[in-house]
């Protein structure tokens, strides 16, 4: 299948957040990528259902967000209710890993566990089967601009590995320092859906940028 691209909300201009998401709208790319940080589970604080709700109603690609919060369980109603199409909780936040994953996907959402840096992809082992993408971190999570940490390749390298040996059909997702380069290598170690910030965001053309991300793998 084609990867997919999906711009991080965190890297736009809120100001002029509507003209933002209209862009993405009008551009190649797959999902609309929001983070939602509680300021407890990372040392950060962003969006709330008030934005959310306010971006569901403007974007017409489908929102995939990544919850960087403690005890995730307690709003995966009101997420399915603002039209979230895929859900990230972090492994390290769950103690009842599989319990919050099967809440998502009753909810109607797809269900994906993300990693931090430290984590390894073998944690997943016993779960995977359950999941419909796996999101790793290469960046420490919390702020966006961040140093690309590039032990995340053969992270990505193993997990696909373990994917295939199970035969099963779930995406990587990868998120953190995305460039055109990188983002080229993590395709080609197994990556399916690139997440990127700044490097949409930050361009003088983001939709262009778009689109020539959209064809890295061409």
């Amino acid at each position: 299948m084609s990867h997919l691209v999906a711009p991080s909300l965190l890297s736009a201009d809120f100001l002029r957040l509507g003209d933002e998401i209209e862009r993405i709208n009008n551009s190649a790319a797959d999902w609309l990528h929001l983070d939602v940080m509680d300021g407890v589970f990372v040392p950060n604080i962003s969006i709330g259902f008030p934005i959310i709700k306010s971006v569901a109603n403007s974007a017409t690609k489908p929102m995939d967000v990544h919850l960087m919060m403690i005890d995730p369980q307690k709003f995966i109603p009101q997420f399915r209710d603002l039209g979230v199409s895929s859900l990230s909780v972090h492994y390290e936040a769950c103690p009842h890993l599989h319990a919050t994953v099967m809440k998502i996907k009753e909810a109607g959402m797809k269900a994906s566990v993300a990693l931090n840096p430290h984590t390894p992809v073998e944690v997943l082992t016993d779960i995977l089967e359950a999941l419909d993408m796996v999101l790793i971190m290469s960046v420490d999570p919390g702020f966006s601009g961040q140093k690309f940490i590039f032990q995340a390749y053969d992270k990505v390298l193993r997990l696909d590995k373990m994917i295939k040996k199970q035969g099963l059909d779930v995406l990587i997702e990868v998120d953190g320092g995305m460039n055109m380069e990188r983002g080229k290598h993590m395709l080609e170690v197994g990556a399916r859906v690139l997440v990127a910030g700044d490097t949409i965001f930050k361009a003088s053309d983001p939709v262009d940028t778009i689109k020539r991300m959209k064809m890295l793998a061409s």
